[in-house]
C-alpha cells in the first residue's frame, strides 16, 4: 500500500483545503457508526492492505484518536487495517446518558465497533487511558483480541489515599458539569488554550480538543482512578508489547515497566521521552512502535 500523502485527507467534515488550512494532517477515512443498543460514534478505518492484520487504537484520556495517534496513522496503515473510535464523552464519540463515562463500557464500545465492522478478532493498540481500555478489551473480550500493544499505561494509577480522594472528586464533579455547563465549558477552553497555544498545527488540534464532553472528561478520570488490573492481567496469553516512556512524569516508567513484567512473554520497548512522545518526539517513538507490531501481530 503506497504511503498516504496530505491529498489523501479523510476527514469527513473538511475538504483537503480546510483541512490543509487548519494544519490538519492526513488521516484515514472516517464516518459515524451506529453501534446498536448504544448509541453512535465515530470511526476512521484505513482499509488497509489485502490479508494484513487489523488493529484497534484506543486513544488516551481528553483527546481524540486523531490527536493522539495522526503521527503514526501512516506507519500503520502500511502494515494492518486500523481502525480507531473516538471514546464515549471524547471527540465524537457516543455521549452517554447522565454523561458518565466508565472504563468498562469504553471496552464494550470498541467490541461493539468491531461487531458493527464484521471484524472477528484485532490487535488492540492502546495508548495511557487507552492501554487500561485495552486491557479490560481483553479481560472482558478474550476472544476478540489477537495481541495487544500498551503505551505509556500501566495496571493501576492510584498512588495512595491522598490521589485515590483525588480521583473520587471527580464523579461529583462530573454530575455537576452535567447539569451546569459554564464552570466546566471555561476549564476546557483554559485546558485546550494552554495545551495549544504554540502548537505547529493549533488551529486544528483546537478543533479536536473542543469537542470534548466536560462531563465524560472529569468522569473518565474517575474510573481510571479506579481501574485495578493487577489481579489477572498476568493471565494474558496473546503476543503483548508494552512501550514505556522513559521520561513520564503522567505514568511513572517504574509502573509501566512493572507492566511488562507482569505478563509473561511480553517484549518492552522504551522510548526516552514524555507522555506524549507518540506526538512529541515522534521520530523516536515511532520506530518502537513498529517493532511492537511487529511483536504483537507476527
Amino acid at each position: 500500500m503506497p504511503r498516504p500523502t496530505a491529498d489523501d485527507l479523510g476527514d469527513v467534515d473538511l475538504s483537503p483545503d480546510e483541512a490543509a488550512a487548519r494544519g490538519a494532517p492526513w488521516l484515514p477515512p472516517g464516518r459515524e457508526v451506529e453501534l446498536p443498543g448504544l448509541g453512535t460514534t465515530f470511526v476512521r478505518d484505513s482499509g488497509g492492505p489485502a490479508g494484513a492484520p487489523v488493529v484497534l487504537l484506543l486513544h488516551g484520556w481528553a483527546v481524540t484518536a486523531d490527536l493522539n495517534f495522526f503521527t503514526a496513522y501512516p506507519m500503520l496503515a502500511e502494515r494492518a487495517r486500523v481502525i480507531a473510535l473516538d471514546h464515549r464523552g471524547h471527540g465524537r464519540g457516543i455521549r452517554p446518558p447522565g454523561g458518565i463515562v466508565r472504563l468498562p463500557d469504553c471496552a464494550d464500545d470498541a467490541v461493539a465497533v468491531l461487531d458493527a465492522l464484521g471484524i472477528d478478532r484485532a490487535v488492540v493498540l492502546g495508548y495511557s487511558m487507552g492501554g487500561a481500555i485495552a486491557q479490560l478489551v481483553w479481560h472482558r473480550h478474550p476472544e476478540r483480541v489477537a495481541g495487544l500493544v500498551l503505551g505509556s499505561t500501566a495496571r493501576h494509577f492510584q498512588g495512595g489515599p491522598i490521589t485515590d480522594l483525588w480521583y473520587r472528586s471527580y464523579t461529583p464533579l462530573a454530575h455537576a458539569a452535567h447539569r451546569v455547563n459554564g464552570p466546566a465549558d471555561a476549564l476546557v477552553r483554559w485546558r485546550v488554550d494552554r495545551r495549544v497555544r504554540d502548537a505547529a498545527r493549533g488551529a486544528w488540534m483546537r478543533s479536536e480538543l473542543e469537542q470534548v464532553s466536560p462531563a465524560g472528561l472529569l468522569s473518565s478520570m474517575r474510573s481510571l482512578g479506579r481501574f485495578r488490573s493487577n489481579g489477572w492481567i498476568g493471565s494474558v496469553t496473546v503476543p503483548t508489547s508494552v512501550i514505556v516512556t522513559t521520561k513520564d512524569r503522567t505514568v511513572p516508567p517504574r509502573r509501566q515497566r512493572g507492566l511488562a513484567a507482569a505478563i509473561e512473554g511480553s517484549a518492552r520497548f522504551e522510548v526516552p521521552g514524555p507522555h506524549d512522545s507518540i506526538v512529541s518526539n515522534a521520530p523516536d517513538y515511532l520506530p518502537q512502535l513498529a517493532l511492537a507490531m511487529d511483536h504483537a501481530a507476527p
